[in-house]
């Protein structure tokens, strides 16, 4: 594929993202969805057309003619399933979420959310199919953590702060595919904007309009409790035999190391500690709120089973997250000025009892954080040579290896969410993503101390875990569970908006 091609047509996918990020519902916005499903795959097809793993394919055109029409079968059974019980494709979005599939081809092996793209294809076929407009629960003005009800899914428009994060997010999106074009690693950009960016829009859209009531919130918590309790017992299984079933370096660390680490059906235990972590603080919002005995009882197994999990991965960012998400919750459940003072006292106790043992230094920090102090500073090096624009989206490894001295980190992507779209993007990316942050926060935290609703504590608090964790393991954008948090705030506070003019409206009369 022509750079030329190729960089129209990721415009072209940027585009057709924003539009289902923005679009109302309707036949215009289903049309947008159905050009970027379309042609994510194709760029990436194009963009990797050499590739090991295209040329053994294309070697192989029955195995290339089979994988196909596997997938269209399965995008359009998930349609009808889709289209027939709507409320299914929240839950096989949430369920599809960790889930990574091994593809081998050409001697290499890449890890992708197959089953995820599999399920947007399947949610974006069901809405181009009559009476496929609208998904979801019962209606808005049951929409809480403690509502119910029924009625029609219908759905109106966020008010507010809730307004201005879709637009962000589509900014976001644009911004990155044309900040592509002008990258020192062209390919890697559209790699992330295909595998990524663009799909994800697409889970965003799809949930959107999704009315979270009181079932569709238990259902949804009853999918991920089973599915976290499962990864933890295959992590034990891994910790009981001292066995891994992939990741050949992280098999290899743990041959030089006193500890064990495990990954479970992850390939990083870094993101499956992120994920149990994420569990643990949703669990932990259910429960600080329960009232029956059953639910005490339930919730506080699947919390311990999560810790359990969660201790052999070590994963020193996955705790911090937890940490985070808990401070959150213990702010809104009991005092925020207490647990702010608690949280503050927590922090300068840790550095003063490392300062005192002595290793409070760069060298200390860099060891113990495997490198990741070096790819700051390097990070920071890139954003002041190119403060403005970066070295362009995806560019991080590259120009690292190429204006940063290697020798001093092994590792050479970033994992500091900040510092990754600084060097990358330059102030124009980061202005556009601390908006995006801020107004995320603000939408989630808004009125949520006068009208406690524990589905947007949970929201809020696992927004915050997740951001604490990209702060030391990046992956905010490429993380799905970023963009379902945001679809199903903006959601949530446009639902609790409704019930407050609602109010108004009825005082007023």
């Amino acid at each position: 594929m022509s750079d030329v091609l190729a960089a129209l047509g990721l415009l072209a996918a940027a585009a057709g993202a924003a539009g289902a990020i923005l679009l109302p519902a309707g036949r215009l916005r289903s049309l947008a969805m159905l050009a970027a499903l379309i042609l994510f795959p194709i760029l990436i097809l194009g963009d990797q057309w050499h590739s090991h793993q295209i040329a053994d394919l294309r070697h192989s055109p029955s195995r290339l003619v089979l994988l196909g029409a596997l997938a269209v079968i399965a995008s359009a059974t998930l349609a009808y399933v889709f289209h027939r019980w709507p409320i299914l494709l929240p839950l096989a979005i949430v369920a599809a979420l960790p889930f990574r599939v091994p593809l081998h081809a050409g001697g290499d092996t890449a890890n992708l959310l197959v089953p995820l793209y599999l399920v947007i294809a399947g949610g974006v076929l069901a809405r181009l199919l009559p009476g496929g407009g609208t998904v979801g629960g019962p209606a808005p003005e049951d929409a809480s953590a403690t509502g119910g009800g029924g009625g029609s899914p219908t759905v109106t428009g966020p008010a507010g702060p809730a307004t201005w994060v879709p637009r962000l997010l589509a900014a976001v999106v644009v911004l990155y595919a044309f900040q592509t074009l002008y990258s020192a690693d062209f390919s890697k950009g559209l790699q992330n904007a295909c595998f990524f960016f663009v799909p994800f829009s697409l889970v965003y859209a799809l949930l959107r309009d999704i009315t979270w009531d009181k079932k569709l919130l238990t259902s949804t918590l009853w999918v991920i409790g089973i599915s976290a309790a499962c990864f933890v017992l295959v992590g034990t299984v891994e910790w009981a035999t001292r066995s891994l079933f992939w990741n050949d370096q992280v098999i290899r660390s743990n041959e030089f190391h006193t500890y064990f680490r495990v990954n479970s059906v992850f390939w990083d235990p870094n993101i499956y500690g992120r994920y149990l972590a994420l569990v643990a603080v949703i669990a932990m919002s259910a429960l600080l709120w329960a009232r029956e005995r059953k639910s005490l009882a339930l919730l506080t197994g699947l919390i311990a089973i999560v810790w359990f999990g969660l201790v052999p991965t070590f994963s020193q960012s996955s705790y911090a997250a937890l940490l985070a998400g808990m401070v959150v919750l213990a702010a809104l459940r009991w005092s925020v000025k207490w647990t702010a003072i608690a949280a503050v006292a927590g922090v300068l106790g840790t550095m003063l009892i490392v300062t005192v043992a002595g290793s409070f230094s760069f060298d200390r920090i860099n060891i113990d954080t495997s490198g990741r102090a070096n790819l700051v500073s390097g990070g920071i090096h890139l954003f002041a040579q190119r403060p403005v624009y970066g070295y362009g989206s995806g560019s991080f490894p590259k120009a690292y290896r190429q204006h940063v001295e290697t020798h001093k980190a092994p590792v050479s992507v970033s994992h500091t969410e900040p510092i990754t779209v600084a060097a990358e993007q330059g102030l124009v990316g980061l202005i556009a993503y601390g908006a995006l942050l801020f107004t995320a926060l603000w939408t989630m935290g808004r009125g949520l101390l006068r009208r406690l609703s524990v589905a947007r504590a949970a929201v809020l608090a696992t927004f915050v875990a997740l951001l604490v964790h990209t702060m030391a393991y990046a992956g905010f954008f490429e993380d799905p569970i970023t963009w379902v948090l945001l679809a199903v705030a903006v959601s949530l506070a446009a639902a609790d908006q409704r019930r407050v003019s609602a109010c108004r409206d009825t005082c007023a009369a």
